[in-house]
């Protein structure tokens, strides 16, 4: 697995040897920063929720991001994404790292938002918790025209509205899916 583009191109990352964890592939990080690139840029704030690795996070960060989040509720997976930051000697200021379940993060107070949040959980789990969170009226985690990817099975169909989010499309790349929802 490697950085696609930006600061950190070509980079190799490191991933896990237990095989549990199923990085998003470098194909498909390719297609959704292809979308996402008119959105990036010197102050947005990225969300990478469930995020194993962090080559979601590290990509937008090396595309330009001002700053990104990683959340995972594996200690396993924090220890391995700090390990990637570091390889990449990515300053600390742009950066933070929560070892913690996405529907307890998304239930807890944040003092800001963010901009771009991909949220990509193992594909078994029940994601109605997390995107209700996201678009409750009253909610900081989506920032003004923020934008909420969600990775999922193709076969698994996520709804077309969560509260104030609205999926406005669906990227299908192999066994792998994209909804993409915005607030209303």
């Amino acid at each position: 697995m490697r950085v696609i583009a930006g600061l950190y191109r070509g980079r190799i990352l490191k991933s896990p040897a237990d095989g549990k964890t199923r990085p998003t592939s470098d194909r498909l990080r390719e297609t959704l920063f292809n979308i996402l690139a008119p959105r990036i840029g010197d102050e947005s704030r990225c969300l990478d929720l469930c995020a194993g690795t962090g080559a979601v996070g590290i990509e937008a960060i090396s595309r330009g991001a001002a700053f990104t989040t990683f959340v995972d509720k594996s200690r396993k997976a924090c220890a391995l994404i700090e390990e990637n930051l570091d390889y990449l000697q990515i300053p600390e200021s742009q950066t933070e790292i929560i070892c913690l379940a996405a529907e307890n993060f998304t239930g807890r107070e944040h003092p800001k938002g963010w901009d771009i949040v991909y949220f990509d959980p193992p594909y078994e789990i029940d994601y109605s918790n997390v995107l209700f969170d996201f678009g409750q009226p009253e909610s900081p985690l989506l920032l003004e025209n923020g934008l909420l990817v969600a990775e999922h099975h193709s076969k698994i169909a996520l709804p077309d509205a969560a509260g104030h989010l609205r999926r406005w499309r669906i990227l299908k790349q192999g066994e792998s899916s994209l909804s993409f929802y915005e607030r209303n």
